[in-house]
């Protein structure tokens, strides 16, 4: 018994045990955390080493029917532990009554911003986030403030994740092989608790600013507010100059303006 890949589901199975084994090895148990929940499973080639550590408690969550049928067949020491479900909509309650738990796996690249959001919607439950993503992605993510590849993702994750490119992976270990080459990341929560401002106008302030990113903050900020009320060196800079902390100072700014 095998699963065939389905492109709607983005699938590419991971054929090279090697990969596996390096990526299962990235894995930091941050915060002490040995739960595990991995992401589009597949036929288990991740699930294998993760495992072989034995420290970890490993559970597993797919949405495709055939991946769920061959995990059960294959994977017995995971019974109870397997949940046929889509991670953007079920409610880690659902699957983890408490307590904290690390997101894992090979990510369907057509999802894998989206797991992204849904785990800083439960940040506060998750320590860590490792596995692999579209290389072009994974860059993103890890990129500093300065560079074109720098952007909403990056910020966001950025402010309550600290990040690791771990490494890449070529298009040949996987059938079928994709188009593009793989990042593999490691993100780890870092220890601000709250942004100490409204977060979804932080969000709404990062998401205007880099919907126009070729024009500086006063411009792109208009949707916002405007006219813009105060001065600030902020207005005359592009948002790929600005850090965490300078989008969070500049979502402040525009917070006590908005009250009044």
């Amino acid at each position: 018994m095998s699963v065939k890949a389905k492109k709607h589901l983005g699938q590419h199975f991971l054929v090279d045990k090697n990969i596996c084994q390096k990526i299962s090895n990235q894995y930091g148990n941050h915060h002490g955390c040995n739960r595990v929940l991995e992401i589009g499973p597949g036929m288990g080639a991740l699930t294998e080493f993760l495992l072989q550590r034995e420290e970890l408690d490993v559970y597993v969550i797919d949405v495709d029917d055939e991946s769920i049928d061959y995990l059960k067949k294959h994977y017995t020491q995971l019974e109870g532990k397997i949940f046929h479900g889509d991670f953007l909509r079920i409610h880690p309650e659902k699957i983890f009554s408490d307590g904290s738990f690390a997101v894992v796996g090979n990510f369907p690249y057509n999802i894998s911003s989206q797991i992204l959001f849904r785990c800083l919607q439960f940040r506060n439950r998750i320590p860590e986030i490792m596995g692999m993503f579209q290389k072009e992605v994974a860059e993103r993510i890890a990129e500093p403030p300065g560079s074109k590849q720098y952007g909403i993702l990056s910020v966001l994750m950025q402010a309550f994740y600290d990040i690791k490119y771990c490494f890449t992976v070529d298009e040949h270990v996987f059938n079928p092989p994709p188009k593009v080459k793989s990042g593999v990341i490691r993100c780890t929560r870092n220890d601000r608790e709250t942004l100490g401002v409204n977060e979804e106008l932080f969000i709404r302030v990062v998401k205007a600013c880099f919907n126009q990113r070729r024009k500086t903050i006063r411009n792109s900020m208009k949707p916002i507010l405007n006219p813009m009320p105060f001065d600030h060196e902020y207005l005359q800079r592009r948002p790929e100059r600005m850090s965490v902390e300078d989008f969070i100072e500049l979502t402040r700014m525009v917070e006590s303006h908005l009250k009044k």
